[in-house]
């Protein structure tokens, strides 16, 4: 709505040719770009601009017990957040999140 973001999505769908792969694009006010993020693809960003105001849409309402994660610079992924790294301000939460490798992944396609 407001700024400038990076969103990125990572296909965490077993059985998929594109798991574990990811995709990026830079979402602002100026383009008024959307992304639609299906099940199955963690999802996360970078804010590009002094500030943001982020607007989402979910198919379900919140749910912390089913919340999951995979930490944002996994050199497995290898995801250009378009953003130092040097001054990327990141939650405690998100810093103690998994690896790609370890992440609890329950999608699976073709199976």
């Amino acid at each position: 709505i407001a700024g400038a973001i990076y969103d990125v999505v990572v296909d965490i769908r077993h059985g998929s040719p594109t798991f574990g792969k990811w995709f990026g694009l830079e979402l602002s006010e100026d383009n008024k770009l959307q992304l639609f993020v299906p099940a199955g693809f963690a999802h996360g960003f970078s804010v590009l601009s002094e500030q943001a105001v982020v607007l989402y849409k979910t198919d379900a309402y919140y749910c912390r017990e089913a919340e999951r994660g995979i930490v944002y610079n996994d050199p497995d992924l290898a995801i250009d957040w378009k953003t130092d790294p040097a001054e990327a301000v990141v939650s405690e939460k998100d810093l103690i999140l998994p690896r790609f490798a370890q992440a609890e992944i329950n999608f699976n396609i073709g199976v």
